[in-house]
């Protein structure tokens, strides 16, 4: 008996030190994981009900804020004392709001937040004391560098290579006044130095200007280089290798990516009119109603009206030597008297007059006749001054060697153009 009672003791003991090692197994085992602290806009968002949305149709700053139990006075605070900071009558339909709420039962809105775009933000603090303040999210820049071979146009060069298409639309702001990008040639090469934002290191948040190029065009080398010459206005310009400035007086063309459908020409002969010689005083750019028209340089609008042929029309003097007329606009933008800058947009695209599609027709006077303008050797813009030189130089020479350094990637497409058929910027 007494045998058998040492047994079962024995017995005892055995499980529960197995017991024992399967519970420290057991513990050992077991990992403490700490839930991440979710961060936006400087809050820590496990401290509110958050509620997330974008702007649809119809609805207004006030009538979010009374959904989200705000009472009267703080709207109407935020809505007379904020406009310098947060003007809640330009609060756009797709742009993303966050409500911030507080985490009780009555769930009254303590933040608002308006996503001005992909990267700046303004916080209106609905709590006491309402007080409104601009922020920024992080930003990563990482540089990138990229070259191409075109063999259709500019825009497949650059996308096939899945580059944000603005760099696109810097390249040829930047050359605007060097090369036309309406009759590019298959061969023409070009090489880019710019920078990608990235908000928490992950989410595109679009390119930074180009701050150096080169371009090949008919075998002609243009480079252009950003250099700052002015950082209390922040004023930037493009020059080349030589310090000149890449920019002139006026613009190659009143309209971004269009085609040129009918040219300058004082011996133009129509078949309508009996093959009789009609001249044709100006450059025709086609492109979709309602296409922006720009003003090729800065002067003062001279006539905004409508006549004849013509139809709506801006004309603007630049100076006592220069004039510009834009015809068949759908409307104008501008009246008489105003002065405009280059780039404003001064019109759109249109059929009014005599027109037989969208178009605009592009005149140029000089001393007070009309003349190609794309035959004109148009004025430079100032070059870089004598006492930046020798700085901007030495800036530049270390970029060049790195731009010069890049070999051109050439994507094999196929080829949906006829090699006769001018190569254009789409």
């Amino acid at each position: 008996m007494q045998k058998i009672c040492l047994i079962i003791l024995a017995c005892l003991f055995l499980s529960s030190c197995g017991d024992e090692k399967k519970e420290k197994d057991t513990v050992e085992k077991v990992e403490v994981i700490e839930k991440p602290i979710v961060e936006a806009y400087g809050f820590n968002l496990e401290d509110f009900v958050v509620l997330k949305d974008t702007v649809r149709n119809g609805d207004s700053f006030g009538d979010l804020m009374i959904k989200n139990k705000v009472d009267y006075q703080k709207i109407f605070k935020i809505s007379t004392e904020f406009k310098d900071t947060f003007d809640v009558r330009k609060i756009k339909i797709g742009k993303p709001y966050a409500i911030l709420k507080s985490k009780d039962t009555s769930e009254i809105a303590q933040y608002f937040i308006y996503e001005d775009d992909r990267i700046n933000y303004t916080v209106v603090d609905l709590r006491d004391s309402v007080i409104a303040y601009h922020g920024k999210k992080n930003v990563k820049y990482v540089e990138r560098v990229a070259s191409g071979v075109i063999n259709s146009n500019l825009s497949t060069a650059i996308n096939e290579q899945g580059i944000d298409y603005m760099v696109t639309n810097n390249l040829s702001e930047i050359y605007a006044w060097s090369i036309d990008f309406f009759r590019l040639q298959k061969g023409d090469k070009f090489k880019v130095l710019y920078k990608e934002k990235y908000i928490n290191d992950s989410i595109y948040a679009g390119a930074e200007p180009i701050e150096a190029a080169f371009f090949e065009h008919n075998g002609e080398s243009f480079y252009a280089f950003s250099y700052e010459t002015d950082s209390v206005n922040n004023i930037s310009e493009y020059y080349n290798e030589q310090a000149k400035n890449l920019r002139r007086a006026f613009l190659k063309a009143p309209v971004e990516f269009s085609r040129i459908s009918s040219r300058y020409n004082l011996n133009r002969r129509i078949a309508y009119y009996g093959y009789k010689v009609r001249p044709h005083k100006g450059t025709d750019y086609a492109a979709p109603i309602g296409t922006p028209i720009l003003a090729t340089a800065n002067g003062t609008v001279i006539e905004s009206t409508r006549r004849g042929g013509n139809g709506k029309y801006v004309k603007i003097e630049h100076n006592s030597t220069y004039s510009t007329q834009y015809l068949h606009m759908k409307n104008q933008n501008v009246k008489k008297g105003q002065y405009v800058k280059q780039g404003d947009v001064i019109g759109w695209i249109g059929m009014t007059g005599n027109t037989g599609g969208p178009h605009v027709c592009y005149r140029f006077w000089k001393n007070g006749k009309q003349v190609d303008p794309l035959r004109e050797k148009l004025p430079v813009a100032e070059p870089i001054v004598d006492s930046l030189r020798g700085r901007y130089l030495e800036f530049i020479s270390p970029i060049k060697a790195k731009l010069d350094s890049v070999p051109y990637i050439e994507v094999k497409i196929q080829e949906e153009v006829k090699e006769e058929q001018p190569l254009t910027l789409k």
